[in-house]
Formats: structure tokens, C-alpha cells, sequence
């Protein structure tokens, strides 16, 4: 059974359509990227995902539930971490984790221990007991990750859950989505920072203008030319061996080292080859950006040639 599962949804505002089409599944053990521009309604779909909006059209199965027909069974299962979460200014970060807890029905006791695991899982141990008022925007952020596990969901909503975080908490909300996927739950993440999904996420949704892209259009995008970025300890050699190689017209410099436009992987192993034969010291040679905001941007672009 899919962890979600959503097919031909839509959802309007009056005459906006925040959401026209969108078909997606995520398996358990997996993370999904929910990838789009500002408008594009990914808060709206997650909204309807976590039993807070009503679809107009389509289905959405939740660990094999329905959202609408059955909201309780739906929460239950689901761990839900909205952009902006109220903290409850007077609770301590003990308090609040103890409140969300016995708000899904725990004992006192079962909430109480409840609360030190995740106290110390999303390492907020040196302000268990400060009040939640004081806490930064990145250290509000793990509280409301902590608020979202704090059932054992089957599955994640998230978003925007590195919104404040510093590179070093950053790096530890990779680690534990990844180990959270790796126990078996469902993890669809939302975020405009496509660097961390890129690390985070096994696979995209990629949603325009309320419609998410058919997997024929993400193919096509995967294939398309893309930017590659060279440096070198030596800028003009390398200049040199480009125009040698015909890429001098295609290929621009910049304070970085040079991006060249290659249309596939084995055109960039034959560039390199090159490079290298004619004693070229390159330093690096790498994508100039990552796959999702490869597939993405030209997505944004509707596919057009750039080559």
C-alpha cells in the first residue's frame, strides 16, 4: 500500500484554481520533493493531504485512508508540519510536546517520556525548559518538527522544514528525514531550497501553475542540454583548449571558471578527456546545478531548446 496516493485532485478559491490536476504516489521508506514556484499550490495540496482542505475533484489516500470520508484515521497516521506553526508563547518546549501528546490521547506518563525522546532527537535539550516564546525562528522550526512526530506518524508533511535552520541543524534534518524514511514512513517535503531536497529527497513532484508534470515531461527535462561548470588553475589554457575543442562560441567565463552547455553525459566524459589530453589542470568539472533544479528550471521554461 502507498503512503500517499493522489489522482486528478483540484482544488479552487473562488475563480483562482490553486490546484487544477495533480497525480502523484510516494511509497513508505521513501522521500518525495514537492518542487514549484511561489503560486504553483503546494500549500494547498498539502493542506488537503493533511485533512485541512476539502478537494473538489480527485482522490487522496493517506496510508490507505481518505482524507474527507475519514479524517480521524487520516490524522492519526499523519505527522503534519506547516511553514508556520503557533508555539504556544507561555509552554515551555517540554510543555508544548507533553500538550501535543496528550492531545492525540497519550497518558500523562507515555507523553512525559514521549517528550524527553524528541527533546533530545531534534536537539533541543538546553531549552526543554525554556519558554517557547525565547526560541529563535530555526530552534521554533524543530519544535514544530518534534510536534509533528510526536504520535509516530506513518507519514510526513513538511513544510518548508529547513525554513531558519543554520547549515549545521540543516544538515542534521537531512540525517533525520533520511532515518526517518529508512523505519518505513512516507516523507513528502516541501522546500524552495532545492540544494537540500537534492540530498534529502529519492524522488520529485514537480508541480506548475496548480498541475503537476507528467512523467514523459520530467524525462524530457532530465535529458535536456544542461550547464556545466569547469575550473581550472590555469583559466587560460583552458580557454585555449575550448576553442580548440569547438566550445569557444557555446561557452562563457565568469569569476567562477567557465560553463559550457553539454547535452549529455558522455559529451561531458568526452570534453573532460580532452581538457585533460591537452594539459588542462582542471580542478573541477561538475554539473552547474543540481538534477532537481535542472529538471525544474527547465520545466519553468516549458522545454525549450537551449542548445
Amino acid at each position: 500500500m502507498a503512503g500517499i496516493e493522489v489522482s486528478g485532485v483540484a482544488r479552487a478559491f473562488g475563480d483562482v484554481h490553486a490546484v487544477r490536476e495533480a497525480t502523484f504516489t510516494v511509497e513508505p521508506g521513501h522521500v518525495a520533493g514537492l518542487i514549484g514556484p511561489n503560486g504553483a499550490g503546494k500549500t494547498t495540496l498539502l493542506l488537503m493531504l493533511a485533512t485541512l482542505l476539502r478537494p473538489d475533484a480527485g482522490t487522496i489516500r493517506i496510508a490507505g485512508f481518505d482524507p474527507v470520508a475519514e479524517p480521524r484515521e487520516v490524522r492519526a497516521r499523519t505527522g503534519w508540519m506547516p511553514d508556520l506553526l503557533g508555539a504556544w508563547a507561555s509552554l515551555t518546549v517540554r510543555e508544548a510536546l507533553v500538550a501535543s501528546a496528550r492531545l492525540y490521547g497519550m497518558s500523562r506518563q507515555h507523553a512525559a517520556s514521549r517528550a524527553v525522546e524528541l527533546i533530545d532527537l531534534v536537539d533541543l535539550a538546553p531549552l526543554a525548559d525554556r519558554q517557547t516564546r525565547v526560541l529563535s525562528r530555526g530552534q521554533k522550526q524543530r519544535l514544530s518538527l518534534a510536534r509533528a512526530l510526536v504520535h509516530d506518524p506513518e507519514v510526513l508533511l513538511l513544510d518548508e522544514p529547513a525554513s531558519g535552520l543554520d547549515p549545521a541543524a540543516r544538515a542534521s534534518l537531512r540525517a533525520l528525514v533520511r532515518r526517518l524514511a529508512a523505519e518505513g514512513r512516507t516523507v513528502l517535503v516541501s522546500s524552495h531550497v532545492l540544494a537540500e531536497l537534492e540530498e534529502m529527497a529519492d524522488q520529485a513532484v514537480y508541480l506548475a501553475g496548480g498541475t503537476t508534470a507528467a512523467a514523459d515531461d520530467i524525462a524530457r527535462a532530465e535529458r535536456a542540454t544542461r550547464d556545466w561548470r569547469i575550473r581550472s588553475l590555469d583559466p587560460e589554457r583552458l580557454r585555449a583548449a575550448l576553442g580548440a575543442a569547438g566550445w569557444a562560441e557555446a561557452s562563457r567565463v565568469d569569476n567562477l571558471g567557465a560553463i559550457v552547455p553539454i547535452a549529455a553525459e558522455e559529451d561531458a566524459a568526452a570534453l573532460l578527456a580532452h581538457l585533460v589530453g591537452a594539459g588542462v589542470p582542471v580542478s573541477s568539472f561538475a554539473p552547474a546545478v543540481g538534477d532537481l533544479e535542472h529538471v525544474f528550471l527547465d520545466l519553468s521554461r516549458g522545454g525549450e531548446d537551449r542548445s
